[in-house]
């Protein structure tokens, strides 16, 4: 099986979105984590103006200031109006504001939007979503990555891979780290530890690489996701030859999900630089597809046991549908539903209580 993911992120991303090493990638994106600020405000309280040079629009906000919506904020408005960003894009910029402000103001009924803004020189609007928006960032993610693998680039361990099995020098020609504006990419590969298997091809005894993909959008483009594969070797034009045993897990941006990336899948990736590659995903699988029980008075016994009353079990109940929009079903839904309840508790030794709680639900 042939894996082109990474291929299409090197075929298709300019200079400016390739990085040579984890570690100037995090610094990038910790920069621009520290020029960005996240804000929930009402659709009423927003205003889309004309530019200065009536060529381009503004979001301004409540407090006056005006915000140039990215390409994908764009889009992303113009969804929340139920206008066409393609159709909108070709109007004139008055007329392309009267519409959204329309959509906004009057055609609508007042919701909350949860905006992403940056100020760098000039005051960008990078996304608009829901209120409930479970960002994850990605200086967060490559974070752990370089705890993890370091900078990608040296060592024996998971790196950028080579050309055919052969070290490279990394470049911008032939990296796997990528990001832009609107999600990142990494893929690295430990080819120096290969597994060796009985039975690789025709009965005969070979080895096999690990690798893994991590992708994320930290403005809704896309969940946040890992997967994890045996191969043989990647090509020049990095495209996975040979692959086997593909496992992903996702996650969506949920209101739980930067708790549920720090408690599940931050060690899983952990665990990956040192173990096989079934570790990376086998505790969040068996978690997701071990079903509690078929039904909803069960389920609250289950977590009456766990968390110690019926009120406690009823209250991460609602709060997983809250975040999640269903019931309770498995061992996953019962971790994210404590994590997501234990957020609201003020007693500082109760919230630790149901947090510990929620962790040995995965043990």
């Amino acid at each position: 099986m042939e894996l082109m993911q990474a291929n299409k992120q090197w075929s298709s991303r300019p200079d400016d979105e390739r990085f040579t090493d984890l570690v100037s990638m995090q610094a990038h994106f910790e920069a621009q984590r520290a020029i960005s600020k996240a804000v929930v405000t009402s659709s009423r309280s927003l205003t889309i103006v004309p530019d200065a040079d009536n060529e381009g629009l503004q979001l301004v906000g409540p407090k006056g200031n005006g915000f140039a919506p990215s390409h994908m904020a764009f889009g992303q408005l113009a969804s929340l109006v139920g206008a066409p960003a393609g159709y909108l894009r070709t109007l004139p910029s008055p007329l392309a504001a009267d519409a959204l402000n329309y959509g906004l103001k009057i055609a609508r009924q007042a919701e909350d939007v949860g905006l992403l803004l940056t100020r760098n020189g000039e005051s960008v609007v990078r996304a608009a979503t829901g209120p409930n928006y479970g960002r994850i960032w990605n200086a967060d993610i490559l974070g752990a990555m370089v705890k993890a693998f370091g900078d990608g680039v040296s060592g024996d361990g998971f790196r950028v891979p080579g050309e055919f099995g052969r070290q490279v020098t990394v470049t911008k020609d032939n990296t796997t780290l990528f990001a832009g504006d609107r999600d990142m990419f990494v893929f690295l590969a430990d080819e120096q530890n290969r597994i060796e298997l009985l039975n690789r091809r025709d009965g005969q005894a070979g080895s096999m690489a690990r690798g893994f993909f991590v992708w994320n959008s930290e403005v809704g483009s896309t969940t946040f996701g890992i997967a994890a594969f045996l191969f043989d070797y990647v090509c020049c034009n990095r495209i996975v030859w040979g692959a086997q045993e593909f496992k992903q897990v996702t996650l969506r941006h949920t209101r739980s999900a930067p708790d549920r990336w720090i408690e599940e899948m931050r060690p899983a990736l952990q665990s990956y630089a040192n173990s096989s590659t079934v570790s990376v995903v086998k505790a969040i699988e068996d978690a997701r597809s071990q079903r509690i029980t078929a039904t909803s008075n069960n389920v609250t016994d289950f977590l009456a046991n766990r968390f110690g009353t019926r009120v406690m079990a009823q209250a991460i109940e609602r709060a997983h549908i809250a975040d999640e929009g269903r019931p309770i079903e498995t061992m996953w839904d019962a971790v994210t539903g404590a994590t997501a309840h234990a957020r609201g508790i003020i007693n500082q030794d109760e919230r630790v209580r149901v947090e510990r709680a929620a962790g040995m639900l995965m043990g």
